[in-house]
C-alpha cells in the first residue's frame, strides 16, 4: 500500500466518523414533535375560510350541518355561511331596536344562530349565494357592520319623537347593498325550489339538535340562559357536569356524530400555526420536588419558553368543575371562537386530542386548517357544544329529561 493509497482510506475513515458524529448530533437535537393517531374520524366537507369577518360561529356550525349531512346520506353539499349570516344581522337588528340599543349587535353569534335562520329560511348552497357585493376579493363586514349600527343607534334615540314604520327597511337596505337580497328561491336540476324545500329535502331537521354546557352557577341538567354576550338572543344551552359533558363529545365522536364547539383560544397554549391546542402544566403544585427547584429558577420569559415551544407533548393540568367556573367568573375563559370537532386522535403518550376544523383556511397552517386540541384544553376552555340529540347517551339524555 503506498501513501496516496493510505490517505484514501484514512480520509475516507475520517468523513466517515465525522459524518457518524453529525448524524448522531443531529437526531439528539431534532424535537420528538407530536405524532399523533386516529381513534375516531367523523367524514365531513372542505376547510373554508371566514377571511375578514367575526363569522366563525356560520362557518362553525354551516361545516357542521353539512357534515350532518353526509351522515343523513344526503351528500357532500357546500351551503352558503353567508345566507345565514345575511338573515342573522336582520335579526340582531330588530333585537337590537327592541332593546332600544342595550343589546349586541356585532358580527359575533352563536351556534343557535344559524339554527334559528334555518328553521324559519332553511339553506341554500354557496353557488347560488356568495353574500358580496362589494367589489372585494374576500368577505369583510367591518364598515357594513360599524355603519348598520350607527343607524340603528340614532335610530333607538328617536329623533322625531316618533319612530318611523321605515327603520327597519332602511337597515335592511343598507344589508342588502353590501351583501345582496337573500333569496327565497333557487334553480335546481331544471326546477325551482325555496330555501326551506331544499333544505327539508336534504332530511335535515333543525329541531334534533341541542346545546349543551357546564357551568356551576346554574343547577345541573337544568336548562339556562348562557350569560355571554354573543348570546344575543338568550338562547337557553342544557347544563351538565364536566365529566358528562365530555362524555357526550365522546360518544358523539365515536359514533358518526360531529360536534360543533363553542370556546377560548386565547390561552398561550393555542397554536393553530403548530396544530395544537395545550394546557402544559405551570402551576408548582401539580409538580415534582426536583421540577419545582429547576421551575423556580427560571425567569418568566423562560417559562413561557420552556411551556410552549410545542416541540413535544408533557404534562398537562388538570381540570374540574371549580377551575371551570374560576376561569369562567374572572374572564379568563370566554366566547372568542366557534370549531367544529370532527374526531378524536391519540399522542404518542396517550393523551387524548380532539381533531378540530377551523375556519381559517386550508393553507393557514401545515395540518391543513386543522388542529388538535389536548382533552385538558377541551375541558377548561368548552363553553359550549352543539350536537344532535341522539348523540347523547341514553342516560344523560333521561336526566336532562329529552
Amino acid at each position: 500500500m503506498n501513501f496516496k493509497q493510505l490517505s484514501v482510506i484514512v480520509l475516507s475513515l475520517t468523513l466517515s466518523v465525522q459524518g457518524q458524529a453529525f448524524a448522531k448530533k443531529k437526531k439528539t437535537t431534532e424535537p420528538e414533535g407530536f405524532k399523533f393517531t386516529t381513534v375516531a374520524d367523523v367524514p365531513t366537507t372542505e376547510v373554508r375560510n371566514q377571511e375578514s369577518t367575526g363569522t366563525c360561529w356560520a362557518f362553525a356550525t354551516t361545516s357542521f350541518i353539512e357534515t350532518e349531512l353526509i351522515r343523513l346520506g344526503a351528500g357532500n353539499i357546500d351551503l352558503s355561511e353567508m345566507f345565514t349570516v345575511r338573515h342573522a344581522y336582520s335579526q340582531k337588528a330588530l333585537h337590537y331596536f327592541r332593546l332600544h340599543g342595550k343589546g349586541n349587535y356585532s358580527e359575533g353569534g352563536q351556534a343557535h344562530d344559524v339554527l334559528n335562520v334555518v328553521k324559519e329560511f332553511g339553506f341554500i348552497p354557496e353557488s347560488e349565494y356568495s353574500g358580496n357585493q362589494y367589489q372585494s376579493d374576500y368577505h369583510i363586514h367591518q364598515e357594513m357592520v360599524k355603519s348598520t349600527k350607527a343607524m340603528l343607534d340614532q335610530i333607538v334615540q328617536n329623533p322625531n319623537k316618533n319612530i318611523t314604520p321605515v327603520w327597519n327597511k332602511s337597515v335592511n337596505s343598507v344589508l342588502d347593498t353590501y351583501m345582496g337580497t337573500a333569496p327565497e328561491k333557487f334553480e335546481t336540476n331544471g326546477k325551482t325550489i325555496s330555501t326551506v324545500e331544499f333544505m327539508k329535502q336534504t332530511g335535515f331537521n333543525p329541531d334534533d339538535y341541542i346545546e349543551l354546557t357546564s357551568y356551576s352557577h346554574h343547577p345541573f341538567y337544568k336548562q339556562m340562559n348562557l350569560e355571554i354576550p354573543d348570546n344575543w338572543s338568550d338562547d337557553m344551552y342544557y347544563n351538565l357536569p364536566i365529566d358528562e359533558l365530555m362524555t357526550v363529545i365522546d360518544n358523539a365522536l365515536t359514533n358518526g356524530y360531529s360536534v360543533c364547539w363553542d370556546g377560548d383560544v386565547s390561552e398561550k397554549g393555542f397554536s393553530h400555526r403548530n396544530g395544537v391546542a395545550i394546557l402544559p402544566i405551570s402551576n408548582v403544585k401539580d409538580m415534582t420536588n426536583s421540577e419545582i427547584e429547576k421551575w423556580d429558577a427560571m425567569s418568566t420569559k423562560e417559562k413561557n419558553a420552556l411551556l410552549y415551544k410545542f416541540d413535544k407533548p408533557g404534562s398537562e393540568v388538570k381540570v374540574d368543575q371549580v377551575l371551570r367556573q374560576a376561569t369562567f367568573d374572572n374572564y379568563q375563559t370566554t366566547d372568542d371562537h366557534l370549531m367544529h370537532l370532527t374526531g378524536i386522535v391519540k399522542d404518542q403518550n396517550g393523551t387524548r386530542y380532539y381533531k378540530t376544523k377551523n375556519s381559517w383556511a386550508k393553507n393557514s397552517n401545515k395540518m391543513g386548517g386543522y388542529l388538535n386540541m389536548s382533552e385538558s384544553y377541551v375541558r377548561l376552555k368548552t363553553v359550549a357544544i352543539m350536537v344532535h340529540k341522539d348523540a347523547v347517551p341514553a342516560n344523560i339524555k333521561a336526566k336532562l329529561g329529552i
